[in-house]
């Protein structure tokens, strides 16, 4: 009964997000076709505005918009007539996904291990080293550090290639600016969550019957601690795999980030509301499936509501 409500909640919020996102390009001052309008006869622009249904009075055209929203059509792009906005997100998102994916892994598991390190090291050396990297990590933004690791590892020691793609070598770099920041949150809230799993009494008597640190850390430890990592996870996937624009324009890859900054400049309003809206619906469907890998996480929490 749960999954169900959540289900139906979550299908309310997209539709709540994109009800909001198209009053916004309603209330956004400005004519997609004004740049047209010294150019072209009214009749063609009369037209073109007929094309996209902007002739129409508002409630129509929100009432159309959702019908072909519920049909997962996105539209057509304004700035690129032949090209719907469909075909425009699945030719961006790919690029940005492997970016993304490989950027949640590295933060995952180098922040993770960081975090139990300084755990298991409390007060000690390898705790002050690992949040200094910590706090050196969120302090510098990705955009600032894509520069210095292109200059190293690229222009200076040629170990990638940089400002094109096309193989897996490519996407390092890119993918190292963008898990810094991400791995530092990572290794600080799995640092917090390991030293309060770690004082937990029954940590403290399977510690006293003698089983090994690394069995209490892999048995006990890291399942119990890792829940807040879980939940931090959810957003911070979405957004790394729908594209982070700076580091996509830095690099020169065709991902989703570059449409959506484009798209602003031209005033194209089908790319904005269809790329706002997967972005929205991507993040708030992986939340829904966090939610529900709660139960497997750990088995003590239930999966109902509170009046299940």
């Amino acid at each position: 009964m749960y999954i169900v409500k959540r289900f139906l909640t979550m299908i309310l919020t997209i539709w709540v997000i994109a009800s909001l996102t198209f009053v916004i390009m309603k209330f956004i001052p400005g004519d997609p076709f004004a740049s047209d309008s010294d150019v072209l006869p009214p009749e063609i622009l009369e037209n073109m505005r007929a094309k996209y249904n902007l002739d129409k009075p508002i409630p129509v055209q929100y009432v159309l918009y959702i019908k072909n929203l519920a049909m997962l059509d996105l539209g057509t792009s304004i700035q690129s007539e032949t090209r719907t906005v469909n075909q425009i997100i699945s030719e961006g998102f790919p690029a940005s996904a492997l970016l993304g994916i490989q950027s949640i892994i590295i933060a995952l598991i180098f922040g993770i291990m960081l975090g139990i390190i300084a755990a298991l090291n409390h007060n000690r050396f390898l705790d002050y080293a690992s949040m200094v990297i910590a706090i050196i990590g969120i302090s510098i933004p990705s955009f600032i550090l894509a520069p210095f690791l292109m200059k190293f590892f690229a222009v200076d020691w040629g170990l990638f290639p940089v400002a094109s793609w096309g193989t897996w070598q490519h996407s390092v770099l890119p993918s190292l600016a963008l898990a810094t920041t991400p791995l530092a949150v990572i290794a600080r809230f799995m640092r917090s969550s390991m030293l309060e799993v770690m004082n937990q009494n029954y940590i403290k008597t399977a510690n006293a019957k003698g089983l090994s640190t690394t069995s209490l850390v892999m048995k006990h430890g890291i399942r119990n601690a890792i829940l807040p990592v879980v939940t931090f996870i959810g957003p911070l996937f979405v957004s790394l795999i729908t594209g982070t624009f700076v580091i996509e324009k830095i690099f020169a890859i065709p991902g989703i980030g570059r449409y959506f900054v484009d798209s602003i400049f031209n005033r194209d309003y089908p790319v904005i509301m269809g790329t706002t809206v997967f972005f929205s619906a991507l993040l708030v469907v992986t939340l829904f499936l966090i939610d529900i890998s709660y139960r497997f996480i750990d088995p003590r929490i239930k999966l109902s509501s509170k009046g299940d």
